[in-house]
């Protein structure tokens, strides 16, 4: 109930997004992060009164020690991306871009544990089948990319990355694998300069900050924009969680 409180586990918008929402309604939360998440957002999370507990180094493993503690305390576990109504939600970005862009082509979203791209693929498919969708992973965390090639839910060796919102493996039996499989029509890798590269072009070029996960949704396309010409195409800005160290690096090329 209400009054014992809530468990996620992100260092991401979704760990932002619990702990807002906590603090409004004056819910108990705790959200755990992986040992490496990013300070400025867990400085954010801390300034909402909301606890942080830091848990693995690698987000699947922090994942499941706060579904434990959840489920031992008796609290109810909000997951990042394993839960139908966090798919729903993210799903409504979808809405949007139909709304916005009726003649949509394609989509190039981040891929992480696939909550986002489940969600808005889900719709476009539903609505306009003929959307392709393309999801975008750092190469050197690659999880759901490997998962769908392996077509079964896999260890996959991650190693640290810009976009740590996409970091780490995939929790098992994650219902968003099945979706990925249903919704997504291409995968594509990139590396660590490109994210970089693509974060300094959109702030370079619409004056805007991006974090690395948006940074690889971006990279994606940059990487096959010459199969798109003439087509109208969206890119997900999916956040601008970013450290002022990382920044600095960043921008410093």
């Amino acid at each position: 109930t209400r009054s014992r409180g809530v468990v996620t586990a992100s260092s991401g918008n979704h760990g932002l997004g619990v702990a807002r929402a906590a603090s409004k309604l004056g819910v108990p939360a705790t959200v755990f992060v992986p040992n490496e998440g990013y300070d400025d957002t867990t400085e954010a999370i801390s300034r909402m009164n909301v606890p942080i507990e830091r848990v693995g180094d690698d987000r699947l493993h922090t994942e499941q020690y706060a579904r434990l503690i959840a489920t031992k305390s008796d609290r109810t576990y909000l997951p990042p991306y394993n839960d139908p109504a966090i798919i729903a939600g993210q799903g409504t970005i979808g809405v949007e871009l139909m709304e916005q862009l009726p003649s949509l082509d394609a989509v190039f979203i981040a891929m992480g544990g696939g909550g986002l791209i489940s969600g808005v693929g889900a719709y476009l498919k539903a609505v306009a089948p003929n959307v392709e969708v393309v999801g975008c992973s750092p190469a050197a965390s690659p999880a759901m990319h490997r998962c769908l090639e392996a077509g079964a839910i896999i260890d996959v060796p991650c190693r640290a990355t810009l976009s740590g919102a996409t970091a780490g493996g995939i929790e098992p039996g994650a219902i968003t694998f099945d979706i990925c499989r249903e919704v997504v029509d291409r995968t594509v890798l990139v590396g660590e300069a490109h994210i970089a590269a693509a974060m300094r072009h959109i702030i370079g070029t619409h004056h805007m900050l991006i974090e690395g996960a948006a940074g690889v949704a971006v990279a994606g396309y940059q990487q096959l924009a010459s199969e798109y010409q003439n087509k109208t195409v969206a890119i997900v800005l999916c956040g601008a969680n970013v450290s002022t160290t990382q920044l600095r690096k960043i921008l410093a090329g």
